[in-house]
């Protein structure tokens, strides 16, 4: 992709960050959405209050200097860190990226993730712009918010099963190009994107229990071993026995 395609910064990073710094309490407002600028080393620049309420801090001026590794608890700290670095090396974007966070007192959640490579006005790359969207409450005032529940509650009946794009607009009696609008535009999420948070949320709990995870993604509708494990890394950036022993051993 062409760096005139790119976003550029109009001035340089120090007015930008003083730009940002104009409209902080609208950002600090977005209670679901954490918003953060880092330099090319990953150290974070600018946060608002949701990412230092996520990492159970009051003040966030904490994490300013310092990156997603000194903050979050391991692995994801590492994780986030390693993804800002893939971000800034390779120049190139992170789009709605379905992933499993962590939050204060070890509570998880599903989130969407957006990550942008900034510019100068020379074409340098000086900084990653980044959001991350809490997917906690659908938009329940859509029309269609009703057809739409009828699908996440076919999802989790059979998500053990194979699930077709045609067996949900069959339930609701929509195209699959309403079902896809309708779905983003209520739960934020492509339906493909949901049937997989409803697996992986599912395998989550189940890694709380004994049960071998070979048999866990058979019960979360993976077709073998490799496929679940893969899925699950893409996801949480660990793989499913890492989960376990770092993530339900201390009671997340």
């Amino acid at each position: 992709m062409s760096l005139a395609y790119l976003p550029r910064l109009t001035s340089t990073l120090d007015h930008f960050l003083k730009d940002i710094k104009t409209i902080e309490p609208l950002l600090d407002a977005l209670s679901s959405t954490v918003f953060f600028i880092k330099d090319t080393q990953a150290h974070y620049l600018f946060v608002n209050q949701t990412l230092s309420t996520r990492c159970g801090l009051k003040d966030k001026n904490i994490v300013i200097g310092k990156t997603s590794e000194q903050i979050f608890p391991a692995p994801f700290g590492q994780i986030y860190t390693s993804q800002d670095m893939q971000v800034i090396r390779k120049n190139k974007r992170l789009s709605e990226q379905l992933e499993l966070h962590l939050y204060a007192k070890n509570q998880s959640g599903w989130c969407l993730t957006y990550k942008e490579p900034l510019y100068d006005e020379t074409g340098q790359l000086v900084a990653i712009a980044g959001i991350s969207h809490d997917l906690n409450v659908p938009e329940n005032t859509h029309p269609a918010f009703y057809k739409m529940v009828q699908v996440e509650e076919y999802i989790k009946n059979n998500y053990s099963e194979t699930i077709t794009l045609a067996d949900l607009t069959k339930i609701v009696g929509v195209s699959v190009a309403q079902l896809e609008r309708y779905c983003k535009k209520i739960y934020h999420l492509t339906p493909r994107q949901m049937i997989s948070k409803i697996r992986l949320q599912a395998a989550t709990e189940m890694l709380a229990t004994d049960l071998p995870i070979t048999e866990i993604g058979l019960r979360c509708g993976y077709s073998d071993h490799s496929a679940f494990c893969r899925q699950f890394k893409i996801h949480t950036g660990m793989s499913p026995s890492l989960y376990r022993l770092t993530y339900t051993v201390k009671g997340g």
